[in-house]
């Protein structure tokens, strides 16, 4: 067990340490501010306050972690031997940067608490974020910052046997449209049909009559290949259903459709599932929980995962409302419009919510990358592909976490959508 000597214990910092140490590292530790209960521990100890106290290793505090509410903290970003890191400390400190306020700065989201100014969709937007501007929006930094700490503590205790964490990798599915063609209505399928037509689309055409008149199989219906590729190698599938009225930011099927509910019961029986609530309910929270209690009514179980439709969420404001709506576990901790990590890190972590300084119950998943950005980007598959691979490779050099989003719709098997279903099959495949 590592012992952590500092002037004052407080949540903040509990949590964080807890959050690098415990999860990141695997290492136990535990916390006192008498100065002789540190001196006798015969185990691993660092000092974290404003001054060491003999030749321990030391790391000298930033304010952040004792203060409380929303300051007008900013991160300034250096050097650190080629990673960006802020919040810089004294030569006395064994390490040249405060990485735990740093890593709390980012993980709690503290820039989304202070003022800014919003996308078209209600959205703190990637661009004004430290990470975009700092050009390390692609790196976990945290998990690295961490990993370097324990090189250090590795060499003050060269006798202590640290733990060694696992990769682990998880591929999440969006379903906001469980058919292309199918249980659409008249209506729908003949303005699309005209709309295939007028772009000049016939095989998109050929396939959604050769749909309606039951020649073929709907393209987006592709769940037990996504399944037996989730088995094939290993990796833990999540499926996230939209189940909401139909709008033009929301077009499923509806809720009330019978097929679709069968759909979401035969998927459910072999994987791990969630909730892709719908794009008004960040501002709606009895739409929120009407969708939820449906859901639910359906797969005959609590629901415990959520996800929000097109990332729109108001921090602390959604997360709080998922909390009082009992979901435990949510995957919406990335951005809409960049791969990357939105929060600085690929583990997963609990929500710290900063307007009642409290460690909460929400376990937030943050996403890597959200494959139809490179779609709007209108990158190729292969070009897709080699950046995908590059943020994975990232994340398996610190032994992280690595979660991937994709929508079933764009794993189809429609002429347009064919190689990246081989590029899924691709991420998939160990490094």
């Amino acid at each position: 067990m590592l012992l952590v000597y500092t002037h004052k214990v407080t949540p903040r910092l509990t949590y964080i340490f807890k959050q690098i140490f415990v999860r990141m590292l695997k290492i136990p530790i535990s916390f006192t501010t008498k100065v002789d209960e540190f001196v006798a521990h015969s185990g691993p100890k660092i000092t974290y306050s404003k001054a060491p106290l003999g030749k321990e290793f030391f790391i000298r505090n930033h304010a952040l972690l004792f203060e409380q509410g929303i300051g007008n903290q900013q991160g300034e970003i250096q050097d650190w031997d080629g990673i960006p890191c802020f919040f810089p400390l004294g030569e006395q400190s064994s390490i040249p940067y405060d990485i735990f306020a740093a890593s709390f700065y980012l993980i709690t989201r503290y820039e989304e608490y202070q003022p800014h100014v919003t996308d078209v969709h209600e959205r703190f937007s990637a661009s004004q974020s430290l990470a975009y501007k700092g050009k390390f929006l692609e790196k976990p930094v945290i998990d690295i910052w961490a990993y370097r700490l324990l090189e250090k503590l590795k060499q003050k205790f060269p006798d202590y046997e640290f733990p060694v964490r696992v990769f682990q990798q998880i591929s999440s599915i969006d379903v906001k449209e469980a058919y292309a063609f199918k249980h659409k209505g008249f209506i729908r399928n003949m303005g699309g049909a005209f709309r295939d037509l007028f772009h000049l689309e016939f095989k998109r055409f050929i396939r959604r009559m050769a749909v309606i008149l039951r020649f073929r199989d709907d393209p987006y219906e592709n769940f037990d290949l996504l399944l037996q590729l989730g088995k094939k190698y290993n990796v833990d599938t999540k499926f996230f259903f939209l189940f909401s009225e139909y709008t033009t930011f929301d077009p499923n099927v509806s809720y009330t459709n019978k097929s679709y509910k069968l759909l979401i019961k035969s998927v459910i029986d072999y994987t791990a599932f969630g909730q892709l609530f719908s794009y008004y309910t960040m501002k709606n929270i009895k739409k929120l929980k009407r969708e939820k209690n449906r859901f639910e009514e359906v797969v005959i179980r609590p629901l415990t995962k959520s996800r929000q439709h097109m990332n729109r969420m108001e921090l602390p404001k959604t997360y709080q409302n998922l909390i009082d709506n009992d979901i435990v576990e949510e995957y919406s901790m990335g951005y809409h419009t960049h791969a990357g990590f939105r929060a600085g890190t690929c583990t997963p972590f609990y929500f710290y919510d900063l307007d009642y300084e409290i460690q909460t119950p929400l376990k937030v998943y943050p996403y890597a990358f959200n494959a139809e950005i490179y779609k709007h980007q209108q990158l190729t598959p292969k070009e897709a592909l080699l950046h995908m691979l590059n943020i994975k490779n990232e994340v398996k050099k610190v032994n992280g976490t690595f979660i991937s989003l994709f929508h079933n719709s764009i794993l189809s098997d429609l002429p347009d959508n064919q190689a990246w279903l081989k590029l899924y099959e691709e991420i998939l495949k160990p490094l």
